[in-house]
Formats: C-alpha cells, structure tokens, sequence
C-alpha cells in the first residue's frame, strides 16, 4: 500500500472512527484516556483503510465535504448505538421515583452527569455483562460494516430523508418501552406497597406514614431487584442485539440511493 497515495482514504477512515468514538457507548466515556480513544482510532482505522484499497479517495474540492459527511455519519452512527443502552438508566429512574431514591442522584464520572442510582447500578452491571459475552465486539463490527452500508467516497447522505427521521423516532419510542419493561416489576410492586401503606395510614391513623413507609418502600424495592435481576440481565442481551440491528438498519437507510 502506498502511503502517500492512500493517505487521503485514511483521514477519512480516521473521521469517521473518531466521530463515533466521540459518543458511541463505552467508548465515549470521560474515564477512558483521550490519547488512548484516539491511538485505538487510528489503529483501527489502519486496519480498516487496508480492506478499503478498492475506494479511490483524492485530494480535490470535494474533499472537504467529504470530510464532513464523515463526522456527521460517525456522530450520527454513535448516537444510535447508544439510544437503546440510555434505557438502562431511564428504567432506573423510574425505579427511583417509585422507591424514594429520586432526590438521591449521583455524578456519574464516565459523562459528567447526573445518573440515579439504581440506573448506574444497572448499568454497571449491564457493562460487565456485556464484556463478559463479547458483545462490544458488535459495536466495532457495526461501525466496521459501516464503511461497506455507507460509501466513503460519496459525498451524498440520507440524513435528512423521511425514512431515517421516522427509524430514529421509533428507536426512541422503542428506547422508552425497553425502559418501561424493565422497570414495570419493580414499579408495579412498589405501587401495591403505597396501596397497602394507604389503606393502614386510614385504619391506624395514630401510624406515622412517613417512617414505615420509606423505608418500607426501599427493603421491598431492593428485594424485588434482587429477584428480577436474572431477568433484567435476560433483557441486556436483547438490548445488544437490538443495537446491533439498529446501527445495521440506520446505516442502510443512511447509504441507499
């Protein structure tokens, strides 16, 4: 491979694995060094321009529209990599304002926002799952496959198209009802416990509400997290799977004439 012929293919490669990284799941985080996000972008995009010997990428005035549909195709394909695992941590918020934890929120150092606790538990825990199944070798596959769905020497995108907009729409909808599914055990039984806390608070009226009941609230929650955790980890590798159809289906529409 000529280097100085080939360079220009590079940058774009690079572009594009950099923009990814910039918001993908995982890699995006504030914990990982930066000089290491940005050696493991151009190694892999090394990699990656020596399967691409067949696009012939020039210097010209094309280029620099080149290079911004690149870091758009990369920030947009990390971004929907990410929608569906953000249900983690929606689902833990909804099982926070149900338990009495809602006014409790950690920094979560991996973005520098605010996180409920029982989502960056769930999370955690949903990222040693997912390195102990290999699946975060589906996000570098899917962004791998990008560069075949999605021409790098074309300048035209789909972004704007309806059909992109409305997968996007859906993807969240579906980032929501993931959320929900997670969260409904947990919520639904805390909400008998406020039925049952009612009903007692009317019948003992001389009970102070206020001092069984939070804590009453946060042993059953706890309790019934423990019970549906082996269900909860049955649905991250759903949500793995379900990204990964995502990013393929998301690049197709990004890539189709």
């Amino acid at each position: 491979m000529n280097i100085v012929q080939e360079f220009p293919l590079f940058l774009l490669v690079l572009v594009r694995m950099t923009s990814f990284f910039l918001v993908a799941p995982l890699f995006s985080y504030k914990t990982i060094p930066s000089r290491f996000k940005l050696s493991f972008a151009i190694i892999f995009s090394f990699i990656i321009t020596l399967t691409l010997t067949s696009q012939k990428v020039e210097w010209g005035s094309q280029y620099p529209l080149l290079l911004v549909k690149e870091a758009i195709v990369g920030l947009s394909i990390g971004f929907v990599a990410g929608i569906l695992f953000y249900a983690i941590q929606l689902a833990g918020t909804f099982i926070d304002l149900q338990m009495g934890f809602a006014m409790a929120n950690l920094i979560n150092p991996e973005n520098g926002s605010s996180t409920p606790l029982s989502g960056q538990f769930l999370y955690i825990i949903m990222m040693v799952f997912l390195f102990t199944t290999n699946a975060h070798y589906m996000i570098l596959n899917g962004i791998y496959y990008s560069f075949q769905l999605v021409p790098i020497d074309v300048v035209g995108i789909h972004l704007d198209q309806g059909s992109t907009a409305h997968f996007v729409t859906e993807l969240t909808a579906k980032m929501f009802a993931i959320a929900l599914q997670m969260a409904l055990p947990i919520v639904g039984c805390l909400f008998l416990v406020d039925v049952a806390v009612g009903i007692i608070a009317r019948t003992v009226p001389q009970l102070n509400v206020f001092v069984v009941g939070v804590p009453l609230k946060i042993g059953i929650g706890l309790i019934i997290l423990l019970v549906v955790m082996p269900l909860l980890v049955a649905m991250f590798r759903e949500v793995f799977e379900l990204s990964a159809d995502a990013m393929k289906e998301f690049m197709t529409y990004l890539g189709s004439s």
